[in-house]
């Protein structure tokens, strides 16, 4: 008979791990990995990477996830290389590849037709992608040949820095919004250009302020110690640490943590210089500096417990 492998004793671990993933793994094969590394009892990553690209994922564990939506919404930065002169049925290298026409256009050329895809734009999204329709992805479909109509969908191009270009491939820096389809905006450029394009590479630099450079690797994860990767863990506020912060006194944290408003003024209690013209949602602090959750302004103009973490209310 098979000798069972030792059952991992999970534990309760929050912060969060910026991930440099790697090709050719899902996001959520690359969160699995480290959750078992850490033995996080809990864990969520905030946001799809394809298979293809790699780079800059964030990971939460614990009591992280309960703010990771934070990070859907927020503007990315993207590397990708571009193959001119033929199509791919997925958009990128994984699919069919099918000759369009030879490049025949100079860098300045290249550029011109860049910057028009700058600013806000319409994008079909890929068939090839996770969107859902009817309750199934839309690769499924695509991969048992059957093509859905897809809506056009506004996105905003912020900045496209062309990086290098060889007369056959381009390197380029894109900084979007949510819901871009950098393999969309490759297809979309070679169409412009006549010959066709697809995705050879694509790494994230960037997201919510976070940077490739921060990011560690699943083989640098394997080489620590607990202590050592522990010690890569980033707080959870700092999902949140866009949002104005409040320190509220012993007798609001305990109002709040028990599921009751502060008395405090929350117009009053934001700090100067984080204060905004509309106060709807607050990151909460104690006196001793623990962050414990969210606030949040109702229409009667208090402030109230809206996401509070678990461990200040055993508190």
């Amino acid at each position: 008979m098979a000798q069972q492998k030792p059952r991992i004793e999970r534990r309760p671990l929050d912060g969060v791990l910026l991930l440099d993933k790697p090709c050719g793994m899902t996001s959520n094969t690359a969160l699995q990995r480290a959750r078992w590394m850490f033995r996080a009892q809990k864990g969520g990553h905030t946001g799809v990477l394809d298979p293809l690209a790699t780079g800059l994922l964030p990971l939460c564990f614990g009591e992280a996830t309960k703010f990771s939506a934070f990070l859907l919404d927020v503007d990315k930065g993207y590397r990708a290389t571009l193959r001119f002169g033929a199509v791919s049925s997925t958009l990128d290298r994984e699919g069919e590849i099918t000759p369009v026409a030879p490049p025949a256009f100079d860098r300045e050329q290249l550029e011109a037709v860049i910057r028009d895809f700058m600013g806000v734009i319409d994008q079909v999204p890929p068939m090839y992608s996770a969107l859902k329709f009817q309750g199934k992805a839309l690769y499924e479909y695509a991969r048992a040949g059957v093509e859905i109509e897809r809506k056009v969908r506004q996105v905003t191009i912020h900045r496209i820095d062309l990086l290098a270009f060889d007369g056959e491939t381009a390197v380029m820096d894109v900084a979007c919004s949510k819901g871009t389809y950098i393999r969309t905006l490759a297809a979309d450029i070679g169409e412009r250009l006549g010959c066709g394009a697809y995705l050879t590479d694509l790494r994230r630099t960037t997201t919510a302020g976070f940077r490739l450079e921060q990011t560690v690797t699943l083989e640098q994860l394997e080489a620590l110690d607990e202590s050592g990767r522990d010690g890569l863990l980033l707080p959870a506020d700092i999902l949140v640490s866009h949002l104005p912060k409040v320190v509220v006194d012993e007798a609001d944290f305990q109002r709040m943590t028990h599921g009751q408003p502060a008395a405090v003024d929350p117009e009053k209690a934001v700090q100067r210089d984080e204060k905004a013209a509309t106060i709807s949602c607050l990151r909460l602090y104690a006196e001793d500096g623990r962050f414990f959750g969210l606030g949040e302004v109702r229409a009667d103009g208090r402030l109230w417990p809206d996401r509070m973490l678990a461990k200040a209310r055993e508190g």
